[in-house]
């Protein structure tokens, strides 16, 4: 029961009391549970003495001695995550010059922020402090010395949600607002690593609001912290809402809706539905070229984007040949170092990989690595990422130990960067467990798959393609190490899903049957494992053919 109320002391004595006179502690407990807020308020148990007014009634008493501004301050931590709230925060937003397209909004906005220490382009933090300085006075509030942020106890910060003094859903569209103006859409280090810190903040903000009651601009920013969490489908939300809001105010040809667009294809790609994907790069590709030409930089983008979706679904002559086109134009436009360039030349050495010309993708590779290191730094994910890349063509080439020290490296870093559960990270630990796999070291496999197998599914869900790739990689060291009706049982459910999400043709569709062929033999079903390799032939036939 000490733990349900946070260890918070005038709480803990008021439920002593209250279950002296009325029940016992497994009641309280339960009524606890259903009626906090009314036990919390309780004046019965507590004497007349002011002094020993109820949890809430002596919070209120602190609260009326508050002004204004720091009234609002404990209002809008409320609406935010209890811990980690941080002056940078509020002082970005009050410094951001982003325009919401939403005068009433905007309004809103740049009032609360002046209350808080905006003073026309530049910040007071003298003035936030005192704010914070009157309700650290009241015990309201406490600061956390370790990580320079603030943090409100549990309880105070459920209590102060009930002082809401206006509309609770107009102030979370204002914390909400805040937050996604206190960043920017670049990807330095310190950028990343701010992201990571708004998440707990956002989930908190967000709860009970409609994607349409969010702003465009407040919605493509929270979609990148989501993004970047792996949160993929809260992303999707708000993207299909900024699409559907920019296409009814804009219209369909306007660039915030084209750029909103390709958004959403991008999301899908991330999604691993690839036809999706497709379908609307090829709608956004048509627009570009009809309203920037045919070698805009923006038209050439989404020409890789499209290149990008081939490839992942098995059309490799189209992807490759695409992806020379947008590689070179991007060189005489852009130069060589420009990173649209370099993401170009990476998406079309994972191409010459997966066709199994792998001497061509590790110069390519090569060349990109040595580029991002020097433009971006050494531990920038993007350069990370082309690591990783190396690393799976490394492995491919059969140089197993020099592929290993590289995905360790990587994952290293990753974690450090930008967490456990991140969808990079996750993937660099699969390849990391193939790798393991290709040197025979079955068991470091298992462990290492069985973590990513129940990670990937927390955050992506049992479906996606990339936790089935990682089953069925799974399912492959379950045989390896003679588990063969583990083996089976995985090799089977990995194979109908791919063919529920990507049809029977599919490559990854046809690795899945490929993999479970060589189980039914290592099973001596001989039968089973012919049947599904002439399916192999048919589908390798019709390839070849077309």
């Amino acid at each position: 029961m000490i733990q349900e109320l946070h260890c918070f002391a005038l709480a803990v004595a008021q439920a002593g009391a209250f279950i002296h006179c009325h029940s016992s502690l497994s009641e309280y407990r339960e009524l606890y549970r259903r009626e906090r807020d009314n036990l919390l308020q309780n004046e019965e148990t507590q004497g007349q003495d002011p002094y020993q007014l109820a949890v809430y009634s002596t919070w209120r008493l602190s609260y009326e001695r508050l002004d204004g501004p720091a009234r609002s301050f404990l209002q809008v931590c409320s609406l935010l995550h209890h811990e980690g709230i941080s002056e940078e925060m509020f002082e970005k937003a009050a410094l951001s010059q982003q325009n919401l397209e939403d005068p009433q909004l905007q309004d809103e906005v740049t009032k609360s922020l002046n209350q808080l220490g905006k003073q026309d382009s530049g910040w007071s933090s003298w003035t936030f402090q005192k704010i914070i300085m009157r309700l650290g006075s009241h015990s309201l509030i406490e600061y956390d010395h370790q990580n320079h942020t603030y943090s409100i106890h549990p309880l105070v910060h459920h209590w102060s949600g009930t002082t809401m003094e206006q509309n609770r859903h107009g102030m979370q569209r204002l914390i909400l607002t805040i937050i996604a103006l206190s960043f920017s859409m670049t990807y330095t280090d310190e950028d990343i690593k701010y992201r990571r810190k708004l998440l707990k903040h956002t989930t908190n903000s967000i709860a009970s609001l409609k994607p349409e009651d969010i702003n465009p601009l407040v919605g493509t920013h929270i979609a990148c912290i989501y993004a970047e969490a792996g949160r993929l489908k809260e992303m999707e939300e708000l993207e299909v809402m900024v699409m559907q809001k920019r296409k009814r105010v804009l219209g369909d040809d306007h660039p915030d809706t084209i750029t909103s667009m390709e958004h959403l294809a991008e999301t899908y790609w991330s999604q691993g539905r690839w036809s999706d994907a497709e379908a609307l790069y090829l709608v956004v590709l048509e627009k570009r070229k009809s309203v920037l030409g045919d070698e805009h930089p923006d038209t050439l983008k989404t020409m890789g984007g499209l290149a990008s979706t081939y490839s992942y679904q098995g059309h490799w002559k189209e992807a490759e040949t695409l992806q020379v086109v947008v590689m070179e134009k991007l060189k005489q436009l852009l130069g060589d170092d420009h990173p649209e360039t370099q993401m170009a030349m990476g998406n079309l050495a994972y191409m010459y990989r997966e066709r199994g010309r792998l001497d061509d993708a590790e110069t390519l590779e090569l060349v990109v690595l040595e580029k991002t290191r020097r433009l971006l730094g050494e531990d920038h994910p993007d350069t990370l990422t082309t690591m990783g890349n190396l690393a799976h063509t490394h492995r491919e080439q059969g140089r197993l130990e020099d592929a290993e020290a590289l995905e360790v490296k990587v994952i290293e870093k990753m974690k450090r960067l930008l967490g456990d559960d991140h969808l990079r990270t996750l993937r660099m630990m699969s390849n990391l467990a193939s790798t393991y796999w290709k040197q025979g070291r079955w068991n470091d496999a298992e462990v290492l798959q069985v973590a990513t197998m129940v990670k990937m599914k927390r955050v992506l869900g049992d479906n996606h393609i990339y936790t089935l790739e990682n089953m069925g990689n799974l399912a492959n060291t379950y045989r390896s190490q003679g588990r063969l009706n583990d083996a089976e049982a995985l090799g089977v459910e990995v194979m109908e899903k791919m063919k529920r999400l990507n049809g029977d043709g599919h490559p990854r569709t046809l690795i899945s049957v490929k993999n479970l062929a060589a189980t039914y033999r290592a099973l001596g079903r001989l039968n089973d494992a012919e049947a599904l390799e002439v399916m192999l032939e048919e589908h390798r036939k019709r390839r070849d053919v077309a």
